[in-house]
């Protein structure tokens, strides 16, 4: 049954902390799931927060913790003590306490680290540490179930039930040799229905998928959504397994991802959210919004230079946010579906041919849009001319605006460079000044002036 967050309570929540009525707090929290304590966590204010993770045991906050909003997480740890923090670490998997660890001030983690009892957690966790946070070696969690190809299966099954003990879900039963390295992988019915005298080299499937300890989180999540895998293995240069990588981590990839690309089309170059500073905030807006600017000075310059055309025909001067409109809109669009593709891995082929797929239907979309605008500008203006102008530059208008907008982050990618970044204020700009200056020259052209 659902959890239900509601006005009552909270409440009852801060009644129960005014009057230190530990028991009802911790009858209120029994058989909760983690990121429902993590939801009311984050609501209450900072001190009730603080009570509640010192009052729970540490198998239930030390998850709590870990679905906390950054921010919240953050400062409740920095009003625990190192031995607090320790006991919160000691129950987490290895991955998610690297990563504890990692938010911590430089000194912090040193004292916290020194209160950890299990010595080999703490060797785990520095090498996780050691990583990238961006690359399977900065994701992967060293608690897995492996097993020896030359064991038996009843050894197997022994050695699996110790193991299975640190694992808090096995995904997958991994085999390796001797050395460490990673032969494949081990059906549980296979191991079932074998005879117990029966050795691992016998039925274990060699066809594993797996990633390199310093591959790329985008790169990884795409392998585990193209193959819709749990869990993957990874290994070092000699194929010696390492640990695993959950679907868990890899949805927080994704999320984050998706986070950073968002704001990046919205013209913000930084990860900010709505609780930041001004001046953060500023820091990520303001470089956007004065290309905006100078965006808009370049149009104020191309206009100035046809003020002849609008002395002849002032009406191309009411038509100019529409075109300007247009373009950032099919340049927009254009550009989304191209980094969308990039970020799925679906984009295939060359780049001419994608380009040429694209004008081919900038074509059709600007013929047909541009039919509807010159039957209008036609019987409103009365003036054919001016109708053929306005409606042929909307058409080339548009063309050029799909090319840009999908060349610009294939372009990008190929560089190396984050393609979000074209999904924004830079085409968007880019194409309004590129829209006006084609809109005038070809209306200059057309009617003569």
């Amino acid at each position: 049954m659902a959890f239900d967050i509601t006005n009552e309570l909270f409440e009852n929540l801060s009644r129960y902390i005014d009057t230190k009525d530990d028991a009802a707090i911790k009858s209120l929290f029994i058989e909760v799931h983690h990121a429902d304590i993590a939801e009311v966590i984050d609501e209450i204010p900072f001190e009730e927060a603080v009570y509640i993770i010192k009052l729970l045991d540490s198998e239930t906050t030390s998850a709590v913790l870990m679905e906390t909003d950054e921010d919240t997480r953050e400062k409740i740890l920095q009003n625990l003590t190192a031995k607090e923090i320790a006991e919160e670490i000691d129950e987490l998997d290895s991955d998610d306490a690297a990563d504890m660890i990692a938010e911590l001030p430089e000194d912090r983690q040193e004292a916290v680290m020194s209160k950890i009892e299990d010595q080999e957690h703490v060797k785990e966790i520095e090498e996780l540490l050691s990583y990238d946070e961006n690359s399977a070696g900065g994701l992967m969690a060293k608690e897995l179930v492996r097993v020896n190809e030359n064991w038996t299966v009843l050894k197997c099954v022994k050695e699996m039930r110790i193991q299975a003990e640190e694992v808090r879900r096995v995904h997958s039963i991994y085999v390796v040799d001797d050395s460490g390295k990673l032969k494949g992988r081990l059906s549980l019915k296979d191991l079932l229905v074998a005879s117990t005298r029966t050795h691992i080299s016998e039925i274990y499937i060699p066809k594993v998928d797996f990633v390199n300890v310093l591959d790329d989180a985008e790169d990884i999540a795409n392998i585990m959504r193209k193959y819709d895998l749990e869990a993957i293995p990874v290994v070092d240069d000699h194929q010696i397994l390492l640990g695993r990588i959950t679907i868990d981590d890899i949805v927080d990839v994704i999320k984050d991802e998706a986070d950073k690309d968002y704001q990046m089309a919205a013209g913000i170059t930084q990860d900010v959210e709505a609780d930041d500073s001004i001046l953060d905030l500023t820091k990520a807006r303001l470089p956007w919004l004065f290309l905006g600017l100078l965006g808009g000075v370049g149009a104020f310059i191309i206009m100035e230079g046809f003020q002849q055309v609008f002395e002849s025909y002032s009406a191309l001067f009411f038509f100019t946010p529409l075109i300007a409109a247009m373009a950032g809109n099919v340049g927009v669009q254009s550009s989304a579906i191209i980094v969308q593709g990039l970020a799925n891995d679906d984009i295939k082929g060359s780049i001419n041919s994608r380009l040429i797929k694209e004008m081919l239907l900038a074509a059709l979309n600007g013929f047909l849009l541009a039919v509807f605008l010159f039957l209008f500008v036609w019987l409103y203006q009365g003036t054919i001319n001016l109708a053929i102008a306005i409606s042929v530059s909307l058409i080339v208008v548009i063309i050029v605006a799909g090319l840009i907008g999908t060349f610009v982050p294939l372009f990008l990618n190929k560089r190396g460079i984050d393609p979000a970044i074209a999904t924004g204020p830079f085409i968007t700009t880019s194409n309004d000044i590129f829209g006006i200056l084609i809109y005038f020259m070809i209306a200059k052209m057309i009617l003569g002036i």
